[in-house]
């Protein structure tokens, strides 16, 4: 049976956005600091934040600089099988 999704993907990236920028003002680390502790633009680290969008990559950087990477270290590691075919699927 699949889980419904009751959010697009647009949606789950601004939410992860609004995260980050929670963490990162919680911290008090301005945008601009943010750029360069991580290395990631200014304007990447405004849109990021205003849309969701963002590269892997910067967002690994961004992770790293807020101390927070093991957060993304750890992401799918724990992903429950659907069906007994995905425990069939793994072994070959």
């Amino acid at each position: 049976m699949r889980q419904l999704v009751w959010e697009t993907a647009e949606e789950l990236d601004q939410k992860l956005a609004r995260r980050v920028r929670n963490i990162r003002k919680r911290r008090s680390i301005s945008q601009e600091k943010l750029a360069s502790m991580s290395g990631v633009s200014y304007g990447s680290i405004k849109r990021f934040e205003m849309t969701g969008k963002i590269s892997l990559l910067s967002l690994t950087k961004i992770a790293m600089a807020l101390d927070i990477a093991g957060e993304l270290r750890d992401i799918f590691t724990n992903v429950p099988y659907k069906d007994i075919q995905e425990v069939i699927n793994e072994t070959r």
